[in-house]
């Protein structure tokens, strides 16, 4: 099973790509990033249309995306929400199911505690992959645990 895991953002999205079968294998991670010069229908656009590549090229089976669960600034927040949005459409329109989880819920299920630091959820995905280092940026990190987490949680290969 291929699953692809996407941590949203406007300014940076990351996604992160393994393949579960007996073990994990990592496949490959990134980020989608936007300029805030762009208005923000174009950096919407762009990142549906660089999230389309990604799933042209590694054929997801899955698409992991972080839960927005809580923000104290709701001008961060709408943002996430929109760019939450296209990754939605784009798994829609792909036919391709959805699962959400939210941070604590990755570290938990990677770490075993939900409130570990997000240097130990680095170091468990950076294990777990078997990867020379920790997979950078943060946000492609982030998505390389999303989709750990949704692998550990299923029972089939």
């Amino acid at each position: 099973m291929i699953i692809l895991g996407i941590d949203p953002g406007t300014a940076t999205t990351g996604w992160g790509v393994i393949k579960k079968t007996n073990d994990f294998k990592y496949l490959g991670c990134g980020c989608i990033k936007t300029s805030k010069d762009l208005k923000p229908e174009e950096r919407l656009k762009l990142i549906y249309n660089q999230l389309n590549e990604i799933i042209r090229k590694y054929k997801p089976e899955v698409i992991v995306v972080e839960k927005l669960f809580f923000f104290k600034n709701a001008k961060t927040a709408i943002p996430v929400s929109q760019a939450r949005g296209v990754i939605l459409l784009a798994a829609a329109k792909k036919k391709l199911p959805v699962y959400e989880f939210t941070p604590l819920e990755v570290k938990l299920n990677i770490v075993g505690y939900g409130r570990a630091e997000k240097i130990q959820l680095q170091k468990m995905t950076k294990k777990i992959l078997c990867l020379e280092e920790i997979p950078k940026p943060d946000d492609a990190a982030d998505a390389l645990g999303l989709a750990i987490s949704y692998a550990y949680l299923t029972k089939n290969p």
